[in-house]
């Protein structure tokens, strides 16, 4: 069944039994992805990248060292496990049933590498001031081969029991012959070869640090960089038994630089490998420090890239972590790569080319070394602690998720969850608890019984802010049980809506209707907010960003309230706007069930006076009209003003060349914001009245004007705080 029909039987069922307090929209807790389940606590379970769940391998502490750290994983033919490490470079031998001792301890600080000859005899590379010993089974070791470098940091047999060792400072590979004589086999001109393999042609298959190559390099010598990483170091490099090749990038990688062109390198030394970018020859010459070095966790920006090269030579990455490092990689039974990893202690396996498994996770901060058995078990070192883990390709029995904690930010009723997965003959069984504090602790409620119906069943834990679920995977034979996805459907408790505030805006302008026009006259509002300033201002015909109202056009005699409202449920909202005199008892509407936050009306209709509006929001769109909820708010009290002042007292009288006019003006509700004359027809002019500023709604006005002897006609006009204007004029002789 898919997972929308699941969503909406879970809604049928929750609006079967909702009560008076929850209405509304069903809503869906949804956890089906790799980012989902990765915020839980899982135990042993592997998570793959399409966020599918799996009872993961087991695994066991197969040995503890005791050491800080360990670097370094051999096995050799009877199932002995040596290991290496520091500080201090000791070599422990691990039998097949798990009891271990030091074998010997060499005189350096740390060991890097360690190989097994086809005779079963041990060697060990050590650093700094690198050098190869072998130890035989009694723990005696011999200095075998000096490569004059500072770091050995890998080595390999190919099946001739050639040992190649891979150096740092200098970049190098050495070849030594199985009686002992050794030399360079091949100089990277790289500061560190931090990695080989030996693929299953006998090439040697290198990785470098600082310019991130990944080298084959034939059994002649002949080099050849099959991929240059986007990441500085190649941490660790894998062939597969289908000649893919497997690499692994940490730190950013610094532009080469363009040296001058080496000399030929005569035809007796060893072979050397340049990389052409862009036609130009760059041979990077850059120091490094290799993440191997550090004995805490690493902070190396940036993460890790795993990519694959194929058979065939094309490269493409096939993983990626923005924070997690991988150390090694080893090839399972399977021919698919597991990728060992910190600072968690992960172990990640490439299901395909888009897909990977989060495998497992062990206890210790870095998965360093593996270590694979004939019989498909995995073994695996680590470090902060130095211990060998060891992995079975069989699943376990039983394995859990806990997980993320739902908030819903209200009291909620829980409804149905169900559960997307295959049971294999096994069992999935989720469980659920709620509290109502952000974190389950002992005063949330105890855990429900299971659901195992992946058809679901109503979530009995009691109605609360938060809810968590638990899955528990039990298997039936040698099959894993697999959970996709878990849904929860719930319903928030319904709370009436919220308006914060309403405004009322400057008069003689109104909010566009959606289809029309705008016009060219317009202003545009400032973004209402709880507390904006009164005396912030419009600008007409500005455009402001960021509002949350449409430009409003000019309409004389027309008034618009605008007003924030929100509803905590998210829902719907519709608005009724009433309005009511200062002496009226009865609201009247104006309009009913709009859904803009914003109203305009023609106010010449009204007596003027002093009125409030009362705006209703209403969540009835999301909710049954028996459970709709409203809130109100009232404004503040505002004028209607449409009559223009009244103009008394005119008088014009004309001494000699002086012409001195006065008049009073008055309105009733609102103060004289200007006045004007004009003489004999000409312009208007601002006039101030006698009082000198328009403060009031009567005011005296005494102009004082040149003009010749002769007729004159002087008009007057007054406007009020609404632009209602009024005109007289009068003739004198």
């Amino acid at each position: 069944m898919t997972r929308f029909s699941r969503f909406q039987r879970a809604c049928v069922f929750v609006c079967a039994f909702s009560i008076s307090l929850f209405a509304g929209q069903t809503q869906t807790w949804s956890q089906t992805d790799y980012a989902d389940f990765q915020k839980g606590v899982i135990k042993n379970l592997s998570l793959r990248s399409d966020g599918v769940l799996t009872l993961s391998p087991r695994w066991t502490e197969f040995y503890d060292s005791s050491a800080m750290y360990l670097w370094a994983l051999a096995r050799d033919s009877k199932g002995n496990l040596y290991a290496g490490g520091g500080t201090g470079a000791k070599l422990y031998r691990i039998g097949p049933d798990g009891k271990g001792k030091m074998l010997t301890e060499l005189d350096a600080l740390e060991i890097h590498a360690i190989a097994v000859d086809s005779k079963d005899r041990i060697y060990v590379g050590t650093a700094p001031d690198g050098k190869v010993y072998r130890v035989n089974a009694n723990g005696k070791a011999e200095a075998y081969y000096d490569p004059k470098s500072k770091y050995i940091w890998a080595m390999a047999f190919d099946r001739q029991d050639n040992l190649y060792i891979a150096t740092g400072d200098p970049g190098e590979i050495h070849r030594v012959a199985s009686d002992g004589t050794g030399k360079v086999f091949f100089r990277s001109e790289e500061t560190h070869v931090r990695s080989i393999v030996i693929d299953t042609a006998g090439n040697v298959i290198a990785g470098t640090a600082p310019g991130g190559l990944v080298i084959r390099v034939s059994p002649a010598g002949d080099g050849f960089v099959l991929y240059q990483m986007p990441k500085s170091e190649v941490t660790a490099v894998a062939a597969a038994r289908d000649g893919a090749i497997y690499a692994s990038g940490v730190g950013t990688r610094q532009p080469a630089t363009i040296p001058p062109q080496p000399a030929p390198t005569p035809a007796a030394a060893p072979s050397q490998i340049t990389l052409n970018i862009g036609g130009a020859q760059a041979i990077a010459r850059q120091t490094a420090t290799p993440a191997g070095l550090s004995v805490a966790p690493i902070n190396i920006s940036g993460g890790s890239d795993v990519y694959q090269i194929d058979a065939k030579g094309a490269a493409r990455r096939v993983w990626t972590n923005p924070s997690d490092l991988v150390y090694a990689i080893a090839i399972d039974n399977s021919g698919r790569a597991l990728l060992g990893a910190g600072n968690k202690g992960s172990i990640y396996r490439i299901e395909s080319p888009t897909l990977f498994t989060a495998l497992l996770t062990v206890p210790t901060t870095q998965v360093t070394a593996f270590a694979p058995a004939p019989d498909g078990r995995i073994y695996a070192a680590t470090a902060n602690v130095g211990k060998v883990y060891e992995i079975d390709p069989a699943p376990e029995q039983q394995g859990s998720i806990e997980s993320d904690v739902l908030d819903t930010a209200l009291y909620t009723q829980w409804g149905r969850l169900s559960f997307d997965g295959k049971l294999s003959g096994g069992q999935i069984s989720i469980q659920t608890r709620s509290g109502n504090l952000d974190q389950p602790q002992k005063n949330w409620s105890p855990w429900s019984p299971p659901i195992t119906d992946p058809k679901g069943s109503r979530v009995t834990s009691p109605p609360a802010r938060f809810l968590q679920w638990k899955a528990a995977l039990t298997a039936a034979g040698s099959g894993s049980p697999e959970l996709e996805s878990v849904e929860v459907a719930y319903l928030p408790k319904n709370l009436e809506p919220r308006i914060d505030r309403v405004e009322i805006t400057p008069v003689n302008y109104k909010f566009p209707v959606p289809t029309a026009s705008t016009p060219s006259q317009t202003i545009s509002l400032p973004a209402l907010t709880r507390q904006q300033a009164r005396n912030e201002n419009p600008t007409p015909n500005a455009e402001t960003p960021s509002t949350n109202s449409p430009a409003m056009q000019f309409a004389k005699g027309f008034m618009s309230a605008r007003w924030m409202a929100s509803d905590p449920n998210g829902d719907s909202l519709i608005y009724t706007v009433e309005i009511r005199g200062e002496k009226e008892t009865q609201w009247k509407p104006l309009k009913d069930k709009f859904a803009e936050k914003y109203f305009s009306w023609d106010s010449t209709a009204f007596p003027d006076g002093e009125y409030r509006l009362r705006i209703t929001a209403s969540d009835s769109p999301s909710n049954p009209p028996s459970e709709a909820l409203r809130a109100h708010i009232e404004s503040d009290s505002f004028v209607i003003d449409n009559t223009p002042p009244k103009i008394t007292g005119l008088t014009a009288t004309l001494n000699g060349t002086k012409l001195a006019v006065r008049w009073h003006a008055a309105d009733a509700l609102n103060n004289i914001s200007k006045a004007e004359f004009s003489l004999d027809g000409g312009d208007w002019t601002v006039v101030a009245p006698a009082s000198g500023i328009s403060d009031s709604p009567d005011l005296d006005y005494d102009l004082s004007l040149d003009a010749p002897p002769g007729e004159h006609t002087i008009a007057i006009r007054v406007e009020d705080a609404y632009e209602n204007q009024a005109t007289d004029k009068v003739v004198t002789r």
